[in-house]
């Protein structure tokens, strides 16, 4: 069932004879919530269910779930663990029991990572730590730079006060990731303008490359469900998400001042 991250009292009411396993996110996508973490991974051992996590947007670099009691751990690596934007791949981490039970599914059902795949995620986890840390330092900058700028309605950044989970990922993360969410006063034509007027990140719906990427949800990620269900979600048709890269922080935020100049 899906049920709200940051309730626990509600997981016991959906619990089922079928129940098997407890999945969540470390971050959601794209409005950056952080659940109650730690009380899903104990909620999944006082139950006897495998607890999952997809740690794609903190990476191991921010955010490390199996120190705080869940099973298995699951990266789409095209992310950050590559974070060159030129493979398509995933991992799954967990206890040596767990992963070769996982390995012997995984050769059955013929999942098999090209040499060439494989070279260039060795490549791109050499360098994972540097292109995080200075990811989490764009994210956190253009946040306070958007928060205090009159012609943005809302900025979505776990680093910042204002962010409902910001103590809960206070604890957990040692950063706040390379995601940021805004919306810009004005229309979704605003929106489109102004993600045209930027010159640095590119228009593309992935993340965690070393080029900031720039989307609007309704448009690419979030596009197949309905507007029920976007809107249940709080992704409004004017939400912008920026993956941001390594690019210097003082760039990025000029460039986003000269747009917002040119639309506003």
């Amino acid at each position: 069932s899906t049920i709200c991250g940051r309730d626990p009292r509600a997981w016991e009411a959906a619990l089922t004879p079928d129940t098997k396993a407890i999945y969540v996110e470390s971050i959601t996508n794209p409005t950056l919530d952080v659940a109650c973490l730690k009380e899903a991974a104990d909620f999944a051992i006082a139950n006897g269910l495998v607890s999952l996590i997809d740690n794609t947007f903190c990476s191991p670099v921010n955010f490390r779930p199996l120190d705080i009691g869940f099973d298995i751990e699951l990266h789409s690596a095209t992310k950050y663990l590559n974070g060159h934007s030129d493979i398509v791949s995933g991992c799954v981490i967990g206890d040596t029991e767990m992963v070769n039970r996982i390995t012997r599914r995984l050769n059955h059902l013929g999942g098999c990572l090209d040499p060439h795949a494989c070279f260039l995620l060795h490549r791109g986890m050499k360098t994972l730590s540097l292109r995080v840390n200075r990811q989490n330092e764009n994210g956190l900058a253009l946040a306070h730079h958007l928060n205090v700028h009159s012609g943005i309605d809302r900025v979505i950044y776990p680093g910042l006060d204002s962010h409902p989970d910001h103590d809960r990922a206070a604890g957990l993360f040692s950063g706040y990731g390379g995601v940021l969410s805004f919306e810009v006063a004005g229309d979704t034509d605003t929106s489109d303008r102004l993600i045209s007027a930027l010159k640095l990140p590119t228009f593309a719906p992935s993340l965690g490359g070393v080029e900031t990427l720039i989307t609007r949800p309704v448009l690419t990620t979030h596009s197949g469900l309905t507007p029920a269900e976007r809107e249940a979600s709080g992704i409004t048709d004017r939400l912008i998400r920026v993956a941001f890269g390594v690019e210097a922080s003082e760039d990025l935020c000029d460039d986003f001042d000269q747009a917002l100049a040119s639309v506003l």
